[in-house]
């Protein structure tokens, strides 16, 4: 057997248990689940293919940077519905915390400046601020719908705008960070990340893949930290309440609990006349 077929035995097998689990257990992620797969092996496949030319043509390495950094912001900006004017401010922070921190890296000379640790570098640092920016933004939202009348006590005692959210936006990018802490703190102890794990199948010496994982860990703590300041900074100074955008979606599903459970107590209704 092939090592593509036993890939794809492989694949397929944790797909079976990860629907299945998810079926048992009636979470509505299954659909996601299998389509975020077809996703990442599409786009790996792509990003593979389209390397080698980067590879062999440096300045395509500023085509490539682009398009992380637009998928980045389109994904982020998607979870941010409620927000007004989500993109461009989701932008600006991806920019400023993965431009801040590669440009420390590079300009120190902490790794080697080649078009493929610009690369892998980037990916890490540009998804950290993707994921940065959407924590945030979604648990400003929350805290701020949530905390409403705390803030409009605020306004009322003649707070500005963005002193009256200070205390929630504070909270939101502590509890944004809690991912890259956990990782950063243990790693090596509880995870070998795929960075590690990768430089040394790449066949870079444990001592050089541990150096090189230690900056990928740092600057991503760089990275998401100002990207997470900055959307929180951009976005906390709100007149009115943020829309919630899952409120229809938890209101269907509402109805369709109520819906549910008149069934069943029909059903016992029925079944106790008939008893």
């Amino acid at each position: 057997m092939g090592i593509d077929v036993r890939l794809g035995v492989g694949l397929a097998l944790l797909l079976a248990v990860t629907v299945g689990v998810l079926t048992w257990a009636r979470v509505p992620r299954r659909r996601d689940v299998l389509t975020a797969t077809a996703r990442a092996i599409i786009q790996l496949t792509m990003i593979g293919l389209a390397l080698r030319g980067v590879f062999a043509a440096p300045p395509a390495t500023i085509a490539v940077l682009a398009v992380m950094l637009t998928a980045a912001v389109a994904t982020a900006s998607r979870r941010l519905a409620g927000f007004t004017t989500a993109t461009r401010r989701v932008a600006v922070s991806c920019l400023l915390g993965a431009g801040v921190t590669l440009g420390m890296i590079f300009a120190v000379g902490a790794v080697s400046p080649t078009v493929r640790t610009l690369v892998a570098l980037a990916g890490s640092i540009i998804g950290g601020t993707m994921t940065a920016c959407t924590l945030t933004g979604r648990r400003l939202g929350d805290g701020l719908r949530r905390r409403w009348d705390e803030v409009e006590a605020w306004l009322a005692l003649g707070a500005s705008p963005r002193r009256a959210v200070l205390d929630i936006a504070r909270d939101s990018v502590a509890e944004a960070l809690v991912p890259a802490l956990d990782q950063t703190r243990t790693v090596g102890l509880v995870t070998l990340p795929g960075t590690f794990v990768g430089a040394l199948l790449g066949g870079a010496s444990p001592a050089g893949a541990a150096r090189f994982q230690l900056v990928v860990l740092v600057g991503m703590l760089c990275a998401q930290s100002v990207a997470a300041v900055s959307l929180a900074w951009q976005l906390g100074a709100p007149t009115r309440r943020p829309v919630d955008p899952d409120a229809d979606r938890r209101a269907d599903r509402g109805a369709d609990q109520d819906a549910a459970g008149s069934s069943t107590k029909s059903g016992i209704t029925r079944s106790v006349l008939r008893w």
